[in-house]
């Protein structure tokens, strides 16, 4: 009797212990950097600083061993320099990326290569203070296109995709 009541006892931990040994789940927080271009045309000419306030949150759900379903929401301010022949402008500027994309990954040993591609709402919006000199600014939104590759390395080894199961006797 005492054996079976510490069993039942014991059983949501273990059922626990064998969810968190399945890596089905990766969330991700991140430092971001914003390069702008410097762009020249009909009279203007664009600069912006390097955006340093920002971070890149991730959240990332393997469907299988190999395939994955990620979400992304980033967050960025620099500051745009609008220069023309009789007028200088600046305009302290938000962006917000809110995306999700498909992932396929490759395995070979404890590199992880990735490829993904998948779309993404991107908001700018000024922010109203010392840094911006334009009376009147306006908030920007638009559709685009997220793709990307790069190398996971892991760290230690990862249990099996399968479920994990608990035996008891």
């Amino acid at each position: 009797m005492k054996k079976i009541l510490l069993s039942l006892a014991l059983l949501p931990m273990l059922a626990v212990t064998g969810f968190a040994q399945e890596s089905r789940q990766d969330v991700s927080l991140s430092l971001a950097g914003l390069i702008p271009p410097h762009v020249v045309g009909n009279t203007v000419q664009q600069d912006a600083t390097i955006g340093i306030y920002g971070a890149l949150a991730s959240y990332r759900y393997m469907l299988t061993p190999r395939s994955a379903l990620e979400v992304n929401y980033q967050y960025n301010q620099d500051v745009q320099k609008y220069l023309t022949s009789f007028n200088a402008l600046r305009v302290h500027t938000r962006m917000q990326e809110i995306s999700g994309a498909y992932v396929y990954n490759f395995n070979f040993r404890n590199f992880n290569p990735f490829v993904e591609g998948g779309v993404g709402g991107y908001i700018f919006s000024p922010i109203i203070d010392q840094k911006t000199t334009d009376l009147n600014p306006k908030k920007s939104t638009n559709v685009g296109a997220l793709y990307g590759a790069g190398v996971a390395y892991e760290l230690s080894p990862a249990g099996t995709f399968a479920p994990s199961t608990v035996a008891l006797s």
